[in-house]
Parts: C-alpha cells; sequence; structure tokens
C-alpha cells in the first residue's frame, strides 16, 4: 500500500546515466592534465600554463628538442597524454549534446531560471527523478541536503550546513546560486543582498538562497510534469499525489 508503483524508464534515467559518465569523463579529464602538467615540468622552465589545453600542449611539445633517452620518453608520454585529453575532450563535446537534446526533449522549463543551461538542468532532472515523489518542496530541499539544519547553544540559534542528502544535486544547486549572487539583476542577487542587508554573513545568506532555490526547481519540475501529463499523449507514469499537487510550498527566511 506504502510502495510506489514502478515505473518505465525514461529520459530521467538517460539523463542520470549521462551525468554520471560526465562526471567521470571530467575527473579523468583532471587526471590526465595533472599527469600532462608533471612531465611539462620537466620539460621546460616553469612549466605549462594553469589552463592547459591540448591545442596549447600540443604547441609546446613542438618546440621540445630532447637530449637524452630520459627526455625522449617524458616527450613521448606527453605526447600520447595530449592525444587522450582529445579523446576525451570529444567524448565530453559529445555528451553535452545529448544532454542539451534530452533536456529540451524532456519539455523543462528549468533553463529559463538564470543559472541553469541544459548541463545542470539535465544533472537536476537526472538526480532527481520525478519530482512528483517528494510531498512538498522542504522534502525535496532535504533530499538534496539544501535544508540548513538548526545547532542551538544556551539562547543562541543558528543555521548550519547539512551535509546530507545527494551531494550532486547539492553541487548543481551551489552552481546555480553562486551564479544568480554574480548576476546583477537576476532575483537571486537581489534576494541574497537582502538577506545580507538583515545582518546575516555571505555564507548564510548564500545558504538562504540555495534553500529558496530548491523551492523554485522543486515547483518547476512539478509545474513541467503536469503540462506534460496535460498534453495529447502524455504520460507522467503516475498520477500526481494531492500533496505534491495542491501543497504551497514552505520558503526558507
Amino acid at each position: 500500500g506504502d510502495g510506489r508503483p514502478l515505473q518505465p524508464e525514461g529520459i530521467t534515467d538517460a539523463l542520470a546515466l549521462l551525468d554520471e559518465s560526465r562526471a567521470n569523463l571530467a575527473q579523468s579529464r583532471v587526471r590526465l592534465v595533472n599527469q600532462l602538467h608533471a612531465l611539462l615540468r620537466d620539460l621546460f622552465a616553469g612549466g605549462a600554463p594553469t589552463d592547459l589545453s591540448a591545442t596549447t600542449a600540443a604547441a609546446l611539445l613542438r618546440r621540445v628538442r630532447p637530449s637524452g633517452d630520459a627526455e625522449r620518453v617524458r616527450k613521448q608520454i606527453a605526447t600520447d597524454l595530449v592525444s587522450q585529453i582529445r579523446s576525451v575532450d570529444s567524448l565530453l563535446k559529445a555528451n553535452a549534446q545529448q544532454i542539451s537534446e534530452l533536456v529540451a526533449a524532456s519539455g523543462s522549463t528549468l533553463t529559463g531560471t538564470v543559472g541553469i543551461g541544459a548541463i545542470t538542468a539535465g544533472r537536476l532532472i537526472g538526480r532527481t527523478g520525478r519530482a512528483a515523489r517528494f510531498p512538498s518542496s522542504a522534502a525535496f530541499a532535504t533530499y538534496a541536503g539544501a535544508a540548513p539544519v538548526e545547532v542551538a547553544s544556551a539562547d543562541k540559534a543558528r543555521h548550519r550546513l547539512s551535509r546530507s542528502g545527494d551531494r550532486q544535486l547539492n553541487a548543481a544547486l551551489h552552481t546555480v546560486a553562486i551564479t544568480q549572487i554574480r548576476t546583477p539583476g537576476s532575483r537571486g542577487h537581489t534576494y541574497y543582498n537582502a538577506k545580507v542587508a538583515e545582518g546575516k554573513t555571505p555564507r548564510e545568506a548564500r545558504r538562504c538562497l540555495k534553500r529558496r532555490l530548491a523551492n523554485h526547481i522543486w515547483r518547476t519540475m512539478i509545474t513541467d510534469q503536469q503540462r506534460q501529463a496535460a498534453s495529447p499523449g502524455g504520460h507522467l507514469g503516475a498520477p500526481l499525489t494531492s500533496s505534491a499537487a495542491g501543497s504551497t510550498p514552505t520558503t526558507s527566511s
């Protein structure tokens, strides 16, 4: 009676797979670039630029004239690493294209929010699944680790960062919050400044904004699902519960 019906896999599952693959590819690229930097430090005085690209590294390696066996091996390994980085870059580009196409096919309106591009929207959708499985925005915020935890000492109560929840989803919310804070004229920028003016520290104001964004993102995904279900041939997978469809999302102060 309390179990949720099993739903067929769909776009959200595909986005979750692509997001996981993208995270692994990004980690692989960082590891390859770090290895390349270590070799270039031995081949060049001062090493290579920190924002190293495959093209920049290849241009540097063309200037290397090995003076011994060790330097020849270093250049060979570095050249191989450049090829691997180019391969990973190609895979990341294809991955981004797939995510963009699936986000567009999903009919999501998340990209209309400042700070949410196709890649971030793909992570939010993929990590959340069906937003209607959360009975309220508060439940979603807790799942995403965006609900601050109250810490009381004597007569003073403060809120600290929650370290529970889906950390990848939390990282996506953090990225959106930082982008809005840095975008003058955005609602997030105005909200953040208002919280700082109330006496909150920048860190506390940022947490409040993340909590507010969790509300907005959950409501947006719920609205998108309802629109998809109401469209001709639309199918949400399961009817929305009354609490999910009609509850008033709580907001953070």
